[in-house]
């Protein structure tokens, strides 16, 4: 699977975690940057990421900052992004059985490296379910389509 990723400063070290867990385990990985902890803003890495899941370059996009919560909401001002924050397994298999998520969010604060782990593995390996879930999904694409119509 090919995988885009990226973190601001406070996240810079549990992407570089991720990033060389997911290489190992085979998938092709697209860092995003940052590349320190010296501090930058947030939602020029979740615009990058989540410009390469939109365009179809990558399959899914991880975020990851101090909360996990501004990469979130700036990932899903692009048309095409279901990003969600990750706080549990459990809850990342959620989003991507019924909300289809294309990126997971991790706050690097509040989430520990095994945690993280565990969740990314859901979030890649977690099928969308469709069916009445497809229909809400189209919901929210159309929800995208008529702001866009708005902003012309």
């Amino acid at each position: 699977m090919k995988i885009a990723i990226g973190a601001d400063h406070a996240g810079f070290l549990l992407k570089e975690k991720l990033r060389d867990e997911l290489r190992a385990e085979g998938h092709e990985v697209v860092d995003a940057g940052t590349t320190s902890t010296e501090s930058v803003d947030y939602p020029d890495f979740a615009e990058k990421v989540s410009e390469q899941v939109v365009s179809g370059a990558v399959d899914k996009g991880i975020l990851v900052c101090s909360s996990g919560v501004g990469m979130s909401i700036a990932a899903n001002k692009i048309n095409g992004i279901r990003a969600a924050l990750g706080t549990s397994e459990d809850e990342v298999g959620y989003v991507r059985r019924h909300n289809d998520a294309n990126i997971l969010a991790i706050g690097a604060n509040y989430t520990d490296e095994s945690t993280a782990r565990k969740m990314t593995e859901v979030f890649l390996h977690t099928a969308f379910e469709g069916g009445r879930h497809a229909r809400r999904v189209a919901k929210i694409e159309a929800l995208e389509k008529s702001q866009k119509g708005q902003s012309s």
